[in-house]
C-alpha cells in the first residue's frame, strides 16, 4: 500500500481532529530535534551510517497528505543513478534522512515545510507550507570523501599519500565505474576505471605494498577488458586482459576476456588458446564452454566462406591461351590443395 493509502481525499480533519500525518508523526523519531524531520524505521538496515559527502544509491517516493498517488518517484527506475550529498540531493530533509541510515534500510519521513519545500511550496504540485512524507530505500552508498581530498591534491602530495588511503581512493573509484556498467553507461564507467588504474600503475613499490598493489590492478584491468568489449574496441580490450595475466597468468577471467577479444578480431587460433587454458581453470564454467562452442561456429563458417571465395577464384575457364589451369583437387584446412591440369582433362 503505498504511504498515502486508506487516507482518504479530504483537505482538512474534521471537528478539529488530527491529520494523519499528525498521527503518524506521534509514533515517529524525532532526528533533528526541532520535529523537522521525523523517522520511522520499516526496514533495518546494517552496518555503517551514510557518512558526510557520500553518494548514495536510493529509492524514493515523496507524498503529500491526503493524497494516494506519488508527487516524485524514481521507483520506476531498474537502477537509480547515484546521487551526492550537499550537490545533488537538493531536498534538506532527504539530505538530513539519508545521514541517519544504514545500508538496506527502509524507512519513512516526515519533513515539515522548512525541511521541504518551503513557505512557498512548489506550484502546481506543491501547494504552500506543505508537509510532506517520503519513503526512502538506502540500496547502497559510496564514501567518496577520500576520494575528492587525494584529487584535490597536487601530483607531488598525490606520491606521498599513505598506500591504504591510496588503495582505498582507487576502489571507490573502481565501485563507481561498477555502478555506471551496470547501468550500461560504458564509456562513463571506463573513465572511472582509468581513473583508478592511473592511480594505482603510477605508484613504485615493492615487497607486500607490491603484492597489494597488484591485487587491486588485476580487479581493474578485468573491469577494463570487459567494458571494452562492451564498447566493441577489442584490440583494447586484449591489451587490458594481457595485462591481467602478466599479474596472474592463470586467471580464468582474463584468459576468457582474452579469447573473446581475439574472436572478435577474427583471431581463432589465438581464440582457442586463451579460451582452452580458460577451460582448464574452470572444466564447468558455463560462458567459457559456450564461448568455445560459439568460437568453433564462427570457425566453420569462416572456412566455408573462404572455400567459396577459392572456388570462385579458381574456377575453370573454357579456354585459356596462357596455359594449364588450377583445379581444386581436395580441401584440408583453411584453404585449397591444387592439381595441376591441362585444358583438355576438364
Amino acid at each position: 500500500m503505498a504511504a498515502g493509502s486508506g487516507w482518504g481525499w479530504r483537505r482538512e480533519p474534521l471537528n478539529g481532529a488530527q491529520s494523519p500525518y499528525e498521527r503518524l508523526g506521534r509514533r515517529m523519531q524525532d532526528v533533528t530535534g526541532d520535529g523537522g524531520v521525523l523517522k520511522e524505521v520499516i526496514h533495518a538496515g546494517a552496518g555503517d551510517l551514510v557518512p558526510q559527502d557520500a553518494s548514495v544509491l536510493v529509492k524514493y517516493s515523496g507524498y503529500l497528505e491526503y493524497m494516494d498517488k506519488s508527487f516524485d518517484t524514481n521507483c520506476h527506475r531498474r537502477i537509480p543513478r547515484l546521487m551526492k550529498l550537499g550537490e545533488e540531493i537538493t531536498l534538506l530533509g532527504m539530505e538530513v534522512g539519508l545521514l541517519t541510515m544504514k545500508k538496506g534500510e527502509l524507512a519513512r519521513f516526515l519533513f515539515t515545510p522548512s525541511y521541504a519545500y518551503g513557505a512557498m511550496g512548489c506550484p502546481p504540485l506543491i501547494p504552500p507550507n506543505a508537509t510532506v512524507l517520503f519513503e526512502i530505500e538506502l540500496l547502497d552508498f559510496l564514501d567518496s570523501a577520500e576520494s575528492d581530498r587525494f584529487f584535490a591534491l597536487t601530483a607531488e602530495q598525490q606520491d606521498m599519500f599513505p598506500l591504504q588511503k591510496m588503495l582505498k581512493v582507487a576502489n571507490t573509484e573502481r565501485e563507481f565505474g561498477n555502478h555506471l556498467f551496470r547501468q550500461q553507461r560504458f564509456m562513463d564507467a571506463q573513465e572511472r576505471y582509468k581513473r583508478a588504474s592511473l592511480i594505482l600503475c603510477r605508484r613504485p613499490s615493492s615487497g607486500d605494498e607490491q603484492c597489494q598493489i597488484d591485487a587491486a590492478k588485476l580487479l581493474v584491468f578485468l573491469n577494463l577488458s570487459f567494458t571494452y568489449l562492451k564498447l566493441e574496441r577489442p584490440v583494447r580490450a586484449l591489451a587490458y586482459g594481457e595485462k591481467a595475466l602478466e599479474i596472474d597468468k592463470r586467471n580464468a577471467k582474463a584468459l576468457f576476456r582474452c579469447g573473446q577479444a581475439c574472436l572478435s578480431l577474427t583471431e581463432y587460433e589465438k581464440a582457442r588458446d586463451f579460451l582452452v587454458r580458460a577451460q582448464k581453470e574452470q572444466p564447468f564454467n558455463h560462458d567459457i564452454n559456450n564461448e568455445l562452442k560459439k568460437l568453433a561456429s564462427c570457425y566453420r563458417d569462416y572456412l566455408d566462406k573462404e572455400k567459396e571465395m577459392c572456388c570462385r577464384m579458381f574456377a575453370p575457364l573454357t579456354s585459356s591461351p596462357m596455359g594449364p589451369e588450377l583445379k581444386p583437387r581436395c580441401w584440408r584446412g583453411a584453404g585449397p590443395e591444387y592439381a595441376v591440369v591441362s585444358p583438355s582433362e576438364f
